[in-house]
């Protein structure tokens, strides 16, 4: 993991989002020879070709971080990572050691939102730090109105709209961290896309907060990839299937859309079919043999994560690593509410 790591001065680290989502810059990397160039996200559309499908991730942030305290009035924080087929809750919650199995935790509506007070109760510790929690019916109901958007740790500034951690087309709730390629995107960058005639087509993964986690292990192969949640519609698959027949490109916005799309391409290749919603372990690195996605749109990733690994595996280690440094040369922001790379 040593060979994917990169040193980054702290203040490319981008704490808030641009004022207008598509100002932000696009560093433009030719996956075959690793030439590159430097773009305005705006110039999007006219860099990709007409007959492309573009695919994004159109899972939408909960509000998944909760604020509350025990008893004693000492404060708990819980974060929600996603729910069991039992209606319970995989989360966080700090400090875990001091909570008790069955001990209630309450939580009070945001400032400024309606409700009464309501409560998480600590259901399991886990073996992972992880717990099982289990809401009351007034917060699983309401839950806008006492989450907030759990932020990445670097982001120390807080978020003055928190419908900048979300893309225009986030629809289906379910992620504890944004799909970050996607908040580039504007209505105004699809209607041009439409104009040149760039289709697009949504899928879903529910991202989990170990996307963002460095790789521990000394070796790639040692690290335990985590599971997400995906789904492709049968809609979706046609388009997909539509477009990899005629030769035109499939392009993923973002690493999310990427892991599903592989999925896809692996069940396909096993002859499972197209259409699917199940949990995905895949774990991309270099020299993965790619099924279906052409070109990708994506953000800068952290050191050693295992997002580097995946477009290291699509453009290879030497190109992304030397245009991570020309990036950080000129001065490009970083990671979550940072500029974009295009990789084609």
């Amino acid at each position: 993991m040593s060979d994917f790591d990169y040193d980054l001065p702290s203040e490319l680290i981008a704490q808030e989002p641009l004022a207008d989502r598509d100002h932000s810059r696009l560093l433009v990397l030719d996956r075959a020879t690793g030439e590159t160039a430097h773009r305005s996200f705006e110039a999007l559309p006219d860099l990709l070709d007409p007959g492309d499908l573009l695919v994004v991730n159109d899972s939408r942030v909960l509000p998944a971080r909760l604020i509350g305290h025990r008893e004693s009035g000492a404060e708990v924080e819980v974060l929600l990572l996603r729910q069991e087929a039992d209606g319970a809750w995989r989360a966080l919650a700090r400090p875990t050691r001091r909570l008790r199995l069955e001990e209630r935790i309450i939580v009070l509506p945001k400032p400024g939102h309606p409700g009464e007070e309501t409560g998480v109760t600590l259901v399991v510790k886990l073996d992972d730090g992880e717990v099982l929690v289990r809401l009351d019916d007034q917060l699983a109901m309401h839950l806008d109105d006492y989450g907030r958007v759990p932020l990445p740790p670097y982001i120390t500034h807080t978020l003055q709209d928190d419908e900048r951690y979300q893309t225009v087309y986030a629809r289906e709730k379910g992620s504890a961290a944004a799909p970050t390629a996607g908040l580039h995107f504007t209505d105004e960058i699809f209607r041009r896309l439409d104009e040149r005639g760039i289709a697009r087509t949504s899928v879903t993964l529910h991202v989990g907060l170990d996307t963002f986690r460095p790789v521990m292990e000394d070796f790639a192969d040692e690290h335990v990839i985590h599971q997400e949640w995906c789904s492709v519609a049968e809609e979706a698959w046609a388009q997909i299937a539509a477009t990899k027949a005629r030769g035109n490109r499939v392009v993923a916005v973002g690493t999310t859309a990427a892991r599903t799309l592989e999925t896809l391409g692996q069940r396909v290749r096993r002859g499972e079919g197209g259409p699917f919603a199940a949990m995905t372990d895949i774990f991309i690195t270099p020299g993965y043999e790619w099924q279906m996605v052409d070109a990708m749109v994506t953000n800068f990733h952290l050191p050693k994560s295992t997002l580097l690994l995946m477009i290291s595996a699509f453009a290879g280690r030497d190109h992304v690593l030397a245009a991570y440094r020309e990036a950080i040369a000129e001065r490009y922001r970083f990671f979550s509410f940072g500029d974009a790379m295009l990789l084609r």
